[in-house]
């Protein structure tokens, strides 16, 4: 790293803080070749690591009862098929050309500033579902040890500092040494429950919910999925991950594949069982133990490992559960919502305040949210957010799918620099605030009671419809402000991997691959992207 004299300018400085590669984990960039050193299957498995959240049982726990067994298993597979179709284009062109969600934004359709409003609609979710996984562990710790829920949230905020500072490096040890125990504890109980009382999957399955809805009602079925697709946005916490994937060769073709889509858009299908699991457990629970409330994970867990192992360890095991699961997700919910928050900061500001800053801003909300008791409201506040989740995801993915490899409206490799991208591009920008304005409307009922059941799907289908109209109506203009970055070598090769040629920015003095770079008249050399967008 480079070390500041007191001649620096302040950019300098700001711009070596940035390029920590130990504590900044590339926020606001390209990661570069030299520092992806993983293989696709410990990626893989790091990545699916922070899907270990508990969140679904209570999500599916809550659609249970509320719509009944049949129109909340149907609810959760619309949601999924959703979510995995929209994360199939995203999960490859992040691992394809090793960028996060934001960057990816930027050049599919929302334009340099655009992306600025994803980037706090992503950062949100982030603390949305800290606060809520770190209400879940502090259940525990209450049922467990009788510690108090304040300082249960207190505990589950302060305890994943250490491990978010630095980034992918621990993260990835951190989530390959606990997946297996994690799995275990949580299929273990729900199997020997299932075969000591076959009967309750019966029972279960005729279940009817407490709102008095019919099987088979669409109405019942759009409303949980509502909630469902909340989670759309996980897809980039899932990008955080493999943005950090090596170069798809010959010879890693089929691991590379595997690994890019079981943990991109593939999360969903264990999240999805997840879910059904917790309606399971959630109706188990109404029948065996009137009066315990249903959604809480640790109360379910604790219940089926009542039925198979003796009270004190049972107990121990279902709050060992709930540790290990908080844990592994909200290491992920705080370290994406670090690089969200710092991207759409630094842009803004033009000042870099380093990652870290943004760790503690993430972890304060989280346990605002907590201590204000954000679970007791869990439908409503997942049913709110997810408008703005799907239209986001919707156009992106869209864009990627259609404007970029069908239309050919834009070009296909990625483009985030700063001056090489308009401020904004109305293709997304346009297409994301009817769709999420638009469904929004119907969610509060201003499109009458009906409506308000379908907003989910109108976000979804305004934004799927709109994006590739909009791309038309534009011709594309407003995709690349220009064509040339004044450097000959081209950022991709023939293949469209990212070029590994090192340059050296005159700027901030650091060395960068070719995709980050460009030539600078105004610095009369070549200068990296991070110091573009720290330029006043």
């Amino acid at each position: 790293m480079h070390n500041s004299s007191t001649t620096d300018t302040l950019e300098d400085k700001v711009s070596s803080t940035a390029a920590n590669e130990t504590l900044e984990d590339y926020t606001l960039r390209y990661a570069p070749h030299s520092f992806r050193r993983w293989s696709p299957r410990v990626v893989a498995i790091t990545a699916l690591g922070g899907i270990a959240y508990l969140a679904d049982f209570s999500i599916g726990a809550s659609i249970g009862m509320a719509y009944g067994t049949t129109n909340a298993i149907l609810a959760i597979l619309f949601a999924a098929i959703v979510i995995f179709l929209t994360g199939i284009p995203v999960s490859y062109y992040a691992a394809r050309y090793n960028i996060d969600l934001d960057l990816i934004t930027r050049g599919a359709g929302f334009g340099y500033f655009g992306s600025v409003l994803t980037s706090i609609i992503f950062a949100s979710f982030t603390f949305i579902f800290f606060a809520l996984e770190g209400s879940i562990m502090a259940q525990g710790l209450l049922l467990g040890l009788g510690i108090p829920l304040w300082a249960g949230y207190l505990i589950s905020t302060i305890m994943v500092i250490p491990l978010v500072i630095y980034g992918m490096k621990a993260l990835s040890k951190l989530q390959v040494w606990t997946t297996p125990v994690w799995l275990i504890l949580m299929v273990a109980p729900v199997a020997y429950l299932i075969h000591q009382e076959p009967n309750l999957v019966g029972q279960f399955s005729s279940f009817s919910g407490n709102e008095g809805f019919k099987p088979f009602d669409m109405a019942a079925i759009m409303l949980g999925a509502g909630v469902c697709l909340s989670l759309i946005m996980q897809i980039g916490e899932q990008i955080d991950y493999l943005r950090f994937m090596p170069a798809k060769t010959k010879e890693n073709n089929k691991s590379w594949w595997i690994a890019v889509i079981s943990a991109g858009p593939g999360w969903v299908i264990l999240g999805a069982i997840k879910q059904i699991i917790g309606a399971f457990l959630g109706f188990y629970l109404l029948t065996k133990i009137p009066g315990v409330n249903t959604t809480e994970p640790v109360q379910q867990f604790n219940a089926a490992f009542h039925d198979m192992l003796p009270g004190w360890i049972a107990l121990s095991l279902a709050v060992i559960l709930v540790v290990i699961s908080q844990i592994k997700i909200n290491v992920t919910n705080a370290y994406s919502g670090s690089l969200a928050w710092t991207s759409a900061y630094t842009r803004i500001s033009k000042h870099y305040p380093g990652r870290i800053v943004f760790v503690i801003v993430n972890l304060a909300i989280a346990l605002a949210l907590m201590e204000g008791n954000m679970f007791a409201m869990l439908g409503k506040i997942l049913g709110f957010y997810s408008n703005f989740a799907i239209a986001w995801v919707v156009v992106v993915a869209t864009d990627i799918a259609i404007n970029k490899y069908v239309l050919k409206l834009s070009p296909k490799e990625p483009e985030y620099r700063r001056e090489m991208l308009y401020d904004i591009n109305p293709v997304g920008m346009v297409s994301f605030i009817a769709a999420a304005g638009l469904s929004i409307a119907a969610f509060f009922g201003l499109f009458g009671s009906f409506a308000a059941a379908y907003s989910p799907l109108i976000a979804l289908t305004v934004a799927f419809v709109l994006t590739p109209v909009m791309g038309i109506i534009t011709k594309g203009k407003y995709y690349i402000k220009k064509d040339n970055d004044g450097i000959k070598e081209p950022r991709y090769d023939a293949e469209g991997t990212p070029v590994a040629t090192v340059y050296h920015c005159v700027s901030c003095d650091q060395d960068y691959e070719r995709p980050d770079v460009m030539y600078s008249h105004q610095h009369s050399g070549v200068i990296c992207s991070l110091c573009k967008t720290l330029e006043k």
